[in-house]
């Protein structure tokens, strides 16, 4: 089988190389990967500014989707021929995050998803809801659970209350979608008009270009009557959170999620303090969120937004569309046929 490993940091060091299929042990499954979403998180692993020691060779990519093809002794979770995508942190199945949990995410700890076969623990699968086709259910793992993450457990996000996202990458979208199947009200910034339009058409209430006028915070206040959004799924970083903490109301929830952003002024601790702004760190979420999550999209029938799907050996060209940061939504590599 074929796969893409990472020898040096560099898309242009990215090898497309023949691997054996290992040998399955106990609990374990063969699982034949039909297509890979990108996140962020992705192209800083393979330029080195995720974790510049990480041992490398490693295969890249940690959102994957397709069908079990073999199991392991003792194996009763899936079957051959269940359509299954692995769970971003193999090791954190339930409950509250610890070391231990949080070790094992795909793509980074351990080798992930550009691979035509994995080898996974029956523990780090999840079923795909029947109405998604393989490359949407592939955008799942990271964006929608990290999307869900933080208006469900973090924000407890109510009818009625308002939420700001920031851009309409992969999480922002869905966050969008999540929050109108919830009956919130949406607001959103962009540097682009065409895509805070593409954004009304999926439900978005108001948008801002941020590049025409960058005191995005100011309008947030105006668009809720001096009060705040309730929630803000912060995906800029440190350059972008000054304007997220005056954006958001008294009690607030910032969701502190991306790092797309980077600024050297001091944090505004008083104003966390004087606005009593809960901050609360998003990072994906357990595989019981995940099939949480998944009831939610099947009962809603939500569609996840694909910007663009690229063939298996053109994954070069996909990482740096996603560099180019002119997506919508996910970008999608094709890996095999089941």
């Amino acid at each position: 089988m074929k796969a893409w490993t990472l020898p040096a940091f560099g898309i242009d060091s990215l090898t497309l190389k023949d691997f054996s299929t290992p040998s399955l042990k106990p609990g374990q499954v063969l699982m034949q990967v039909e297509a890979v979403s990108l996140n962020y998180r992705d192209l800083l692993v393979i330029l080195g500014h995720y974790n510049p020691k990480m041992h490398l060779p490693r295969i890249p990519a940690s959102d994957g989707a397709g069908v079990v093809k073999a199991i392991g002794e003792g194996v009763t979770r899936v079957k051959p021929g269940d359509r299954v995508c692995g769970s971003f942190m193999q090791n954190w199945i339930d409950g509250r995050p610890t070391q231990e949990k949080i070790r094992g995410a795909l793509g980074g700890d351990i080798d992930g998803m550009l691979a035509e076969e994995v080898v996974l623990h029956e523990q780090g699968l999840v079923k795909i809801p029947d109405y998604l086709s393989i490359e949407e259910a592939a955008t799942l793992p990271c964006a929608a659970l990290t999307a869900w993450n933080a208006l469900i457990n973090a924000a407890h996000l109510t009818a009625g209350e308002t939420v700001l996202i920031q851009g309409t990458g992969g999480v922002s979208i869905f966050a969008l979608q999540f929050a109108k199947a919830m009956g919130a009200r949406v607001l959103g910034t962009s540097g682009s008009y065409q895509k805070l339009e593409h954004a009304r058409k999926l439900g978005l209430d108001a948008g801002h270009n941020y590049r025409t006028q960058p005191e995005w915070a100011k309008w947030v206040i105006e668009q809720t009557d001096g009060q705040g959004a309730d929630v803000i799924v912060e995906v800029g970083g440190s350059g972008t959170f000054p304007q997220s903490l005056a954006a958001i109301r008294i009690g607030g929830t910032v969701a502190q999620i991306g790092v797309l952003t980077q600024s050297s002024d001091p944090l505004h601790i008083p104003l966390i303090l004087h606005k009593q702004v809960h901050v609360q760190g998003i990072y994906v979420g357990s595989r019981t969120q995940f099939e949480d999550m998944n009831r939610a999209l099947d009962q809603n029938r939500i569609q996840p937004v694909i910007d663009n799907i690229y063939a298996f050996q053109d994954l070069p060209a996909a990482l740096r569309h996603m560099q180019s940061a002119t997506h919508f939504g996910k970008i999608v590599v094709r890996v095999s046929q089941s």
